[in-house]
This record gives structure tokens, sequence and C-alpha cells, in this order.
């Protein structure tokens, strides 16, 4: 079987902090929202041409942005979820960039470190929401179809004011059908919640003993099947969701050294190094990308156990966890590799952001094969 190349098609350099990075569906157009270095937030739009990029829109807002999505919005509407650095959520149609659509000044409290959208014409079951999780340990789902009022306000389950975190991944899944659905959270201290949107109330909770950087279901529109979670010291988890047991909750798989370099003899080499982000392939929910500090990017391939579940002694069932293969592994930055979107059109492209202040178009070969 011919192995699994990773290519650097396109590099470009931008005078802008990089913090988020969307493949326009249904286009070659790409969003790359960030900061300039006296505080006000850019949004670019890239086009591929002929091996080239051509910017194609631009507009500078007041504040830094830090997170987008279309995860919610139609295929011919192109509408772009963002939560800046001051706490507000905008939704900014991308043909008309000027003034938002939709926009909630004091979403939180301070920065929105990371919000998640569904609902679009890619997922048909529900309405079309956002959560979005903030530096003050809020975690809220919003509908833009409604005012300035979130429908949820799941933060803090449990929880005193004192004990509030701060939250730094979102993630919708298990949207099934129209009634169903539910959002991991994950915080700085490690913990990963479960909040079931349609019960409201936390189905499950763990602690991954790092910093939850990213995490994300396989799928968000099927009956939970996996979540991926990174961390900030290179752990990397993935969590079968098929299965829950009472006490042990769902089964687990870790890689430790996620987010280090492998050097030119395959030995992984440095410390411990962030694993900031995680995506799946659209095309193929076994396989996701994830993203180092080390300015490496690694394929990953989860391989199914013969058996998905057991039964335990006292006749409950529990999960039963797959393994994980390294089909590819490639430094392409000095500097972390934070963000990441595969296209949703063609299969292996993809972009990512680092902090060298570099945006790359990627093309991944050889992924039908797996």
């Amino acid at each position: 079987m011919d192995s699994v190349q990773q290519i650097a098609h396109i590099e470009k350099s931008l005078d802008y902090s990089i913090f988020d990075v969307k493949w326009i569906p249904c286009t070659a157009k790409f969003v790359v929202i960030g900061s300039k270095p006296k505080g006000t937030g850019l949004l670019q739009i890239y086009e591929l041409n002929r091996g080239e990029l051509d910017k194609v829109r631009e507009v500078e807002k007041p504040k830094s942005f830090k997170c987008c999505s279309f995860g919610a919005s139609g295929l011919r509407e192109k509408q772009l979820a963002t939560g800046d650095f001051v706490g507000k959520l905008a939704i900014y149609d991308v043909e008309r960039l000027e003034e938002p659509v939709y926009e909630v000044a004091e979403a939180h409290a301070g920065i929105i470190n990371t919000l998640d959208a569904i609902g679009g014409t890619t997922v048909n079951c529900g309405a079309p929401e956002i959560v979005t999780g903030g530096r003050d340990g809020s975690v809220k789902v919003w509908d833009p179809r409604q005012k300035d009022t979130p429908v949820a306000h799941i933060s803090g389950v449990g929880e005193g004011p004192a004990e509030k975190r701060d939250c730094w991944a979102v993630g919708f899944g298990d949207s099934y059908n129209s009634i169903e659905r539910s959002v991991a959270c994950g915080y700085d201290n490690g913990d990963v919640k479960l909040i079931d949107l349609r019960a409201m109330k936390e189905r499950w909770t763990t602690n991954v003993k790092n910093g939850v950087c990213g995490l994300e279901f396989d799928r968000k529109d099927i009956k939970m099947n996996k979540l991926v979670v990174t961390t900030l010291e290179g752990g990397l988890h993935v969590f079968d969701m098929r299965t829950q047991h009472a006490e042990k909750g769902f089964a687990q798989l870790t890689e430790k050294d996620a987010g280090q370099s492998l050097g030119s003899n395959g030995v992984i080499s440095g410390s411990k190094s962030t694993v900031w982000t995680v995506k799946h392939s659209p095309q193929n929910r076994d396989i996701f990308a994830s993203c180092g500090g080390a300015g490496n990017i690694r394929l990953w391939l989860y391989h199914y156990p013969e058996k998905r579940t057991k039964t335990t002694s006292t006749g409950e069932e529990q999960g039963v966890v797959g393994s994980l293969e390294m089909l590819n592994a490639t430094t392409i930055s000095t500097q972390p590799v934070h963000t990441f979107d595969w296209s949703p059109d063609r299969q292996g492209l993809a972009v990512c952001g680092a902090f060298d202040q570099t945006v790359r178009v990627l093309v991944s070969t050889n992924l039908h094969l797996h």
C-alpha cells in the first residue's frame, strides 16, 4: 500500500498573528482571522489559483478575532461565526464583511477562547446553533435566529463561582435527530465535560490531567462514536463514546507523545510539546490530524477492536477501545502549528496556521487507501 505523504503546497507569510483558519464550503477559498500588532482584528479571504494564493477580501475590526466556524451556515449564505478578545460573538456574510448579520456584544466577560457551530446544511438535524467557551468559565449555546440571549448557559455545572475554570475547547456532537444534541467542553485544569443539551444536564466528566487545548467528535451528526481530546503537554486521548459504563465511563486510549517532533531516524525528540488541535477528515471519520507545538502535523488512523463492548462480571456493558496507527508525521514549521482545517470538498486538502505568522495549504496523498 502506498504510504501517506503530506506536502506543503503553498506557504504565505502574513503580517499579523493567525488565530484560526476555515475553508469556505463549496469553494477553493478559506478564511484567516487574527490580530494585528496594534490589537485590531483582521479577517482575510484567500483563494487558491493555480498554485498561488490570491487575497480576495479583507476587513479590519476594532478588536482581535480569536475563533470562527461556518458550522451553522447554509451553503448559500456562507456565514462565518466569530468570537473576539472582548467577548463579542458576531456572524459575517463573507460577501459583505463590513457589518455583521448577527451580533452579541457581550456574549462573554472577556475573551471567547473557542467556538463551534452546527445546524447548517451539512448537518440536517436540529436548529442552527453556536457554542462558545470563554475565559470567564462560561459555556453558552446561541441560536442566531434569536437575539442576544443564549438558549443554554451550561457553565459551572455542579460548581460554585470560585471553581469556574477557563474553557479552552468546545465541540458539538450526538446530533443525529432533531431532538438529541450534546456539547463537549474542555478546561484549563484538564476537565472534560459532556453536556446533554436536550436534558440540560451533565452526562459525564473526566480529567485528562492537563489543560485541554482541543477536542472534536469524529462526526457531529451521528450517534456519538469517538471523541478526541488534545492537551497542553503532548497528550492525545481517544474516547470510544458508543458505550458508557456507570462507573468507568467511556473506554479511553492515550498517546503521551503526540505533540513532539520526530527525528530523521523516526525517534521522538525534544521535551513534551502541546497538541494544539485535532481535526477529523470529512471524508473518513477514522482519520484525523493533530497539530503540535514542535511545528509538526501528524495523521492518525483509528482501528476498531474486534468487539467494541464487553460484559463485566456484574453484567454491565463496558466499551472496548481500539488502537491508533500514525500514517504520517511532518514538521512544517519551527513554531507551533495551532490551527488546522480540512477542505470539506476535496479529500486531503487542508489549510493550517502557525505562530510564525504563516498560513500553509497542505496536500495529503493516498488517504483514500485507508
